[in-house]
């Protein structure tokens, strides 16, 4: 093993260098594309841009349905740079806050020409590092030296794949649902964000364990927002697994359904303007839910359990779980924290995905 960074090691290192504003190179057959995240593109590296080539913007197709740009490549969409669109035109591309009060004005010029692979994994790599799916890059027949690079016939695979993880520290903390709660700390092996596992009382491996796989949600399960159901649902997960006698409960830090929080910030700024959680997440440009339960599975088997009861209302979970190896053998529904400010957000998750409320 050499001492410089293997191909998921710079994966990672694309992500901290996008999300600080520097831009990556993506590797392809006879080409490269360099990528700037629009959300972190300042000016100086946009006229750095320009003397390089002529920029395109590539967003998804879910972004582009809203601006009403025909989105050729199928499921993005790659819009010539107009040569008078400065840095706060291409945010104001990405960023659909003033959509209603500041609408974009076309005509816009899509791109047809050569392939929208390199643009497909700029966006998806953009995306994984939480920041607005939007791109602005530049094609160049040779590297741009001091930049991350990526290889682009590695780049999907590796942002679809699933990090092993492995067992940090655990320790004895007594809870106000259960004093027998034991927290583990697990991290991914290529690096990224600690997920944790609380485990209540000792549970038997050799049977299905009641299990929640819980997603990170600052605002709810910390502050108490009456507008989402989640700091209701941690609680008598807690609780439920208290009451048995044994539970894990999987906290994992996918927040605001895998967009990250400031993401969510803007979601929830779309609802104030009227959009619900799913059309919220298409403005931005995600789909309704980015999450990877994969990531609770393998915490799960690491922990030595093969099959659980899950509580969830959502069947989204229990397909994922068993096909990553995990056996459902009951669902037990957990149907808590209705309040008059979230039952709007509760009828759309039920309407729109699936869930069984």
């Amino acid at each position: 093993m050499t001492l410089g960074p293997s191909p998921v090691e710079r994966l990672n290192r694309a992500r901290a260098d996008l999300r600080m504003g520097v831009p990556v190179v993506i590797v392809a057959a006879g080409e490269v594309l360099v990528v700037a995240a629009a959300e972190t593109l300042e000016a100086e590296r946009l006229a750095a841009f320009r003397a390089l080539g002529s920029p395109v913007v590539g967003l998804t197709a879910r972004r582009a349905e809203v601006l009403k740009i025909a989105a050729y490549d199928g499921d993005l969409v790659r819009i010539a740079l107009p040569s008078e669109a400065d840095v706060s035109w291409i945010r104001d591309l990405a960023d659909p806050s003033h959509d209603l009060s500041r609408p974009m004005k076309g005509p816009f010029r899509a791109e047809r020409a050569g392939d929208a692979a390199p643009m497909r994994a700029a966006l998806a790599l953009i995306k994984s590092a939480h920041l607005l799916p939007a791109a602005v890059a530049v094609t160049l027949s040779r590297a741009e030296t001091g930049l991350t690079h990526l290889v682009l016939a590695e780049l999907p695979a590796l942002l679809a794949a699933t990090t092993p993880f492995h067992p940090v520290a655990a320790a004895r903390v007594p809870l106000a649902a259960a004093e027998a709660g034991r927290v583990h700390v697990f991290r991914p092996e290529a690096g990224g964000e600690d997920h944790y596992a609380i485990e209540i009382g000792s549970p038997d491996r050799h049977k299905p364990v009641l299990a929640r796989l819980h997603s990170a949600c600052f605002t709810g399960d910390v502050l108490g927002s009456l507008k989402c159901d989640c700091g209701a649902q941690l609680a008598a997960a807690l609780a439920q697994m208290a009451e048995e006698g044994a539970g894990v409960l999987l906290y994992l830090n996918q927040e605001g359904r895998g967009i990250g929080l400031a993401n969510k910030m803007r979601a929830y700024s779309l609802q104030d303007q009227g959009f619900d959680t799913v059309e919220a997440n298409h403005r931005l440009g995600f789909e309704d839910d980015e999450r990877d339960f994969r990531i609770g599975a393998e915490i799960l088997k690491r922990m030595g359990f093969t099959s659980v009861r899950l509580l969830t209302n959502n069947p989204a979970k229990i397909t994922m779980m068993e096909r990553a190896g995990v056996a459902v053998a009951e669902r037990v529904p957990l149907k808590v924290g209705q309040t008059r400010q979230n039952a709007a957000y509760l009828a759309t998750k039920a309407k729109k995905s699936g869930h069984l409320l």
